[in-house]
């Protein structure tokens, strides 16, 4: 253990002692920081992640292909014709007057092109009650979406006079602007939401409307500047929409979590009868010290998404990273200076009936405000730490159970949205009738001369052998560029809309189907791309991530913690709580998503599975959040001891002073992340209700039950470090309010920092 030596000055001390002596001075250049980087960022621009940035394997070297050759592919739409009855077949009169119908009516808009009737592509089912349509929509394919009604009307049009059949268009603008439509507002109305939920909360909280109203200001702040980080940094790694929104929910959740521990420690110290200076710097060494710590933790967990390989998870991950180290920067040095500003003033706006200044009266000179609840809790778990071990272990191990069982995949159109969409049963009915055809694979093909003898060839029998190996029931399209010497060769999958049967066939594909044709060709590439390869290649790359993420997230915070707090037992101990949460959380996702258990109360009917990208991602973000309440709540109880209690005295005082600061924290975190459990895609629900159960497992049964049960249990050996890392650099930097407040009587008022 360190020895708290008063003159070993940690850096958060000494930020908070400098921005209390030069306030203006610190508040003037975290807002010029604010100002230049959103500045910077709007000048840059921001660079998006394109489809060569997403994925590595085949899914990849398809996208690099079509972008070296500058070919935008069009939007796609498909027109299914299908008769109500069995009666009507695709040659009968009344069924060619609609096709013909479809095809004048989409080439009057003037929006398409390239129509194709059924009779010409064979797109006719083998039943023969359904055709299809195709075409391509003229423009860009990413505003596809905003030019598409027109030509929806049209079809509609044509549905009204067609009784008997049912008409209905389906592609990738269509779905889009449905999409749109539907729930295009549904992520921004829950980002803004989240805000006002958070200074709700911190209402509550605090009581003054000016003490809750400076978490959020930091918290705001710190998302502006990394927003304009992260345009200048996207020149470097792409950015994206998800890693925009990742860093709003994250950097809501540590900026006001940070502010709140600092900000609670400085009025904890105040009512215990300190003078304003003082408490300020005894909340400047306390608990900006252990926001440091945590924000370095919470970094290096972030950091592990940089190891994926995947575009999306390394614009997230270092996205989340800036946000948390830009607001552990400000926690620890504007934070101070407006406290110091503010003074007594930060108790403006009392909230009547809420903390009344008459409450605050009656508690000075108390040493801390301490939770009731919580005290008669400690007081249970320490009187039998044993069975407090095994009875939250085990009803922590029994949550997680159900994640054994863990099934991930990409989420098909209907088990993230449900059938609640028109656009939804659409896409069902056209896969049943076309397995695969809303979803083909698309073989890039690229030659030297694709007019060649050989290569015609070779396209002439993959597309022959496709067929005929079982992968596809056709009909398989090949498009030719002379130009740019390529050719897409469309191929719909047997299994449609069923993931492990249409992974089937694309291995079918590639392994056999591909080396036996076009493979004979020398110098002709030919990677397979389409949604079903692009979630295969997702799902293969995100595997061979699992390990590496898992090993340097798990080992740097060991270190970090074992460093920051000089004892083996409470880097271990630290982690396997973590690790419990974390596996808690899934065993929770599996039970609701997967078995159903409880679905109805959070919309999640039928869907089956969890969406692969989650587990990877919750991992990280949940590492780094539990680390947050828990360096908190170590930090408070090493200080006790230090300050010469017993290590059981400790526990108890540790956990009781923190359990308010933790559980508004913890309120805040799981309100905010409740409002994404709302949202209609089940991806964005799954992510808010796994983030949710998460920090409220964290915050009560692991840090108010296991952690101080465990300690109980260690003892002495809580602070248990091996001789032989004596050498390892010491980060404790402790200093305690005594010593903080001799050096402010020794100095008689001359010096106001640590």
């Amino acid at each position: 253990m360190g020895n708290g030596d008063s003159r070993v000055r940690g850096i958060a001390a000494r930020a908070g002692g400098w921005s209390a002596r030069h306030r203006w001075a610190a508040v003037g250049i975290w807002v010029l920081f604010v100002v230049l980087a959103m500045g910077l960022g709007s000048a840059a621009g921001r660079v998006d992640v394109n489809d060569s940035d997403q994925l590595k394997g085949e899914t990849r070297t398809a996208a690099r292909i079509i972008e070296d050759a500058g070919i935008e592919e069009p939007a796609s739409e498909t027109v299914l014709i299908q008769a109500k009855d069995d009666g009507l077949k695709a040659t009968d009169a009344a069924f060619k007057a609609a096709v013909t119908a479809v095809v004048d009516a989409v080439e009057g808009t003037g929006k398409v092109t390239d129509v194709t009737s059924p009779y010409d592509t064979q797109t006719i089912s083998k039943d023969g009650r359904s055709a299809l349509v195709q075409f391509d929509m003229r423009g860009e394919s990413d505003t596809a979406g905003e030019r598409v009604e027109p030509v929806l009307k049209a079809v509609e049009g044509v549905q009204d006079d067609h009784e008997s059949l049912r008409i209905e268009e389906i592609g990738g603008a269509s779905m889009m602007k449905t999409f749109d439509d539907a729930f295009g507002d549904d992520f921004q109305k829950a980002e803004y939401s989240a805000v006002p939920v958070a200074l709700g909360i911190l209402l509550i909280a605090f009581g003054a409307l000016v003490a809750a109203l400076l978490p959020v200001l930091l918290a705001v702040t710190a998302i502006m500047a990394t927003m304009g980080l992260m345009g200048v940094v996207s020149h470097v790694m792409p950015m994206s929409e998800t890693a925009n929104s990742v860093m709003l929910l994250v950097g809501l959740a540590v900026g006001v979590d940070y502010c709140l521990f600092y900000l609670r420690r400085e009025r904890e110290e105040r009512e215990a009868g300190r003078d304003a200076q003082t408490a300020l710097r005894v909340a400047a060494a306390t608990s900006g010290r252990a926001i440091i710590v945590s924000g370095v933790t919470v970094c290096v967990a972030m950091a592990g998404m940089l190891f994926t390989g995947l575009a999306e998870f390394e614009a997230m991950g270092l996205a989340s990273l800036m946000v948390v180290a830009v607001a552990m920067v400000g926690s620890v040095t504007v934070l101070p200076a407006l406290l110091s500003l503010l003074g007594e003033r930060v108790e403006k706006g009392k909230i009547p009936f809420l903390h009344p200044a008459s409450r605050f009266r009656r508690n000075r000179g108390r040493a801390n405000r301490e939770s009731r609840f919580w005290t008669a809790v400690l007081k249970g778990v320490l009187a039998r730490p044993v069975i407090s071990v095994v009875v939250a272990a085990g009803a922590l191990l029994a949550i997680t159970a159900p994640a054994v069982g863990m099934k991930t995949q990409q989420l098909t159109l209907d088990q993230e949205f449900g059938d609640s969409l028109p656009i939804v049963q659409t896409y069902n009915r056209l896969n049943d009738a076309f397995p695969g055809g809303s979803d083909p694979a698309e073989v890039v093909v690229k030659a030297k001369d694709i007019n060649a003898p050989e290569v015609k060839s070779a396209l002439a029998d993959f597309r022959e052998r496709a067929v005929s190996s079982g992968a596809s029931r056709g009909p398989v399209e090949i498009k030719l560029h002379d130009a740019q010497n390529l050719a897409f060769v469309y191929v719909p999958l047997v299994g449609g809309s069923d993931l492990d049967k249409a992974g089937a066939s694309l291995d079918k594909l590639r392994d056999d189907v591909r080396p036996a044709t076009l493979g004979k060709v020398d110098g002709l590439e030919a990677p397979i791309t389409g949604q079903v390869a692009g979630s295969k290649d997702f799902n293969d790359q995100l595997g061979g991530a699992v390990i590496p993420v898992f090993v340097f997230v798990v080992v740097f915070a060991f270190l970090l913690m074992l460093l920051s707090f000089r004892s083996l037992t409470i880097a271990v101990t630290s982690i396997v709580l973590n690790l419990l949460s974390v596996g808690a959380a899934y065993g929770i996702l599996v039970g609701v998503f997967q078995h159903g258990w409880g679905a109805s109360l959070v919309g999640a009917e039928g869907v089956g599975a969890i969406i692969a990208w989650l587990p990877l991602f919750l991992f990280v973000i949940l590492f780094g959040l539990s680390m947050d309440y828990h360096v908190f709540v170590v930090s408070r109880i090493r200080e006790a001891r230090l300050r010469g209690r017993t290590t059981k005295d400790a526990i108890q005082h540790g956990v009781v002073t923190t359990a308010g600061v933790v559980t508004s924290a913890a309120v805040i975190m799981v309100a905010v992340f409740a409002i994404f459990g709302t949202l209609s895609m089940q991806s964005m629900k799954q992510m808010g209700v796994g983030l949710a159960a998460a920090v409220l497992i964290d915050a009560t049964i692991i840090r108010g039950v296991l952690l101080p049960a465990v300690m109980a249990l260690l003892g002495e050996r809580n602070w248990y470090l091996p001789k032989w890392l004596n050498r390892l650099p010491d980060l404790t930097h402790d200093e305690t309010p005594e010593a903080v407040t001799h050096e402010a009587r020794d100095d008689e008022g001359e010096r106001v920092t640590v």
